[in-house]
């Protein structure tokens, strides 16, 4: 049984809240789980206690058995401490190719560059025709 280290999530629509939880990884996301051991409340200002609550204990206790955490819950665990040393060692991920297309749409792409300069070269071609034309006779 693979366990994680996971948001849950509750509150009303538009009104988010989490409960950060030890779940089974195919149990659903605001389905049964094992324990809760904080809660994050995202409406909250980022500088706000409030915020963001983890019983770090438990965490790094559910760590040491095992269960994976998201990156969101690693990026708070990292924050809160446990004798001195992180929980985690989350580091901000990087991917420099993030930002570029995929490979379909770079051909898709590519294909309407061919078209546009087709197009363009056909109509030059039409204006430089016209003008030979009037200059033989």
């Amino acid at each position: 049984m693979s366990l994680k280290i996971r948001l849950a999530r509750g509150g009303s629509k538009k009104r988010p809240f989490y409960s950060i939880v030890i779940a089974d990884a195919r149990a659903p996301r605001d389905g049964r789980f094992i324990e809760k051991i904080g809660t994050y409340d995202p409406r909250l200002a980022k500088d706000s206690g409030e915020r963001v609550k983890v019983d770090a204990e438990k965490a790094a206790e559910w760590i040491k058995k095992g269960a994976q955490p998201t990156d969101r819950v690693a990026r708070f665990l990292s924050k809160v401490e446990v004798n001195g040393k992180p929980v985690t060692n989350w580091t901000h991920g990087n991917n420099p190719k993030k930002a570029e297309p995929g490979k379909k749409a770079q051909e898709r792409a590519k294909e309407r560059a061919d078209k546009a300069a087709a197009k363009e070269a056909a109509a030059a071609e039409a204006a430089a025709a016209p003008a030979e034309e009037t200059s033989e006779g």
